[in-house]
């Protein structure tokens, strides 16, 4: 396949243009500010460029203001939802318009879509929550409503947490876990879905080529997690003590809504579409998925 990706210099964007490379794609990147090439944009100008005379059979749009690297005040949260849906609109937009369409996008989405879970497990017949997170979601995916509408076939892939010793959340726990000082956050009974990196490629490749799966799709691994459970096995992995819990009223001091949803909320999701399509997870348990994540070079 010819796959255009934008967000190609983000974690799972490097590692996704590289994997589908070795299987023997063709990709090309979409370069931002760049005036030269064959495909380049500006979302936030609402400029474009989509080289006619390179047939594309997919595209995957993987921009997005990172979402946990600064606090939430109102520029921000503005620039959480902006990043996406500009992006998401002027992309969809400008393929729909192509001579020669392509026959599938597959856009960036997260389990955010279905708010704090608490216990109750969900999948993608669940309606949306009702917090921020919720809202940049139903934002994000309705912007896609162009490509929907010319007839391409689209999917919401609803990352859960990916693991990777390359950044994400993984990254940025591996130096305190390894220093002894990981612990429960909050009460720790709340639920966290993952997914491992090496699986997000796959499943991602897996819905490019199963042309009859379409709409939401939650990336997720099929055994969700409570913190407490994720921070024993983690602990377990590379065996350190993990005694040094984080409080909520800590976790809303220093983080403020960011951290009562990112650390403190509940995700209980589960990867029906994934499931009923036949994908087979290499990592269904967290153990093995953290054991190979930190192991990878």
């Amino acid at each position: 396949m010819n796959i255009l990706i934008s967000g190609a210099t983000g974690l799972i964007g490097s590692a996704l243009r590289s994997y589908l490379e070795q299987q023997g794609h063709q990709v090309y990147v979409l370069h931002r500010g760049r005036k030269s090439g064959s495909f380049f944009w500006q979302p936030e100008q609402g400029q474009i460029h989509l080289d006619e005379n390179i047939h594309l059979d997919a595209v995957i749009n993987l921009n997005g203001v990172n979402i946990g690297d600064k606090p939430w005040n109102a520029a921000r949260k503005k620039a959480l939802i902006d990043s996406r849906v500009q992006s998401t609109q002027l992309l969809s937009e400008a393929i729909s318009k192509r001579f020669d369409p392509p026959q599938v996008l597959i856009n960036a989405s997260a389990i955010g879509f279905y708010g704090d879970t608490g216990d109750n497990t969900v999948d993608e017949s669940s309606p949306s929550g009702n917090n921020f997170l919720s809202e940049i979601v139903t934002l994000w995916e309705a912007a896609a409503k162009p490509a929907q509408d010319a007839g391409i076939r689209t999917v919401f892939i609803r990352s859960g947490v990916v693991l990777s010793k390359q950044g994400g959340a993984l990254k940025k726990m591996l130096l305190p876990f390894k220093l002894g000082l990981g612990g429960n956050i909050g009460s720790g009974k709340q639920y966290m879905s993952w997914i491992s990196l090496s699986d997000e490629l796959r499943a991602i490749e897996f819905v490019l080529n199963q042309t009859h799966i379409h709409g939401p799709v939650n990336l997720v691994a099929p055994e969700p997690v409570t913190n407490t459970e994720f921070t024993r096995t983690f602990g377990q992995v590379i065996k350190r003590p993990t005694l040094f819990p984080m409080p909520a009223f800590v976790v809303k001091i220093l983080f403020g809504e960011m951290g009562e949803l990112l650390l403190l909320g509940s995700n209980r999701v589960i990867p029906s579409e994934l499931t009923k399509h036949g994908f087979k997870f290499q990592h269904k348990d967290l153990t093995s998925a953290l054991s190979f994540e930190l192991d990878r070079r």
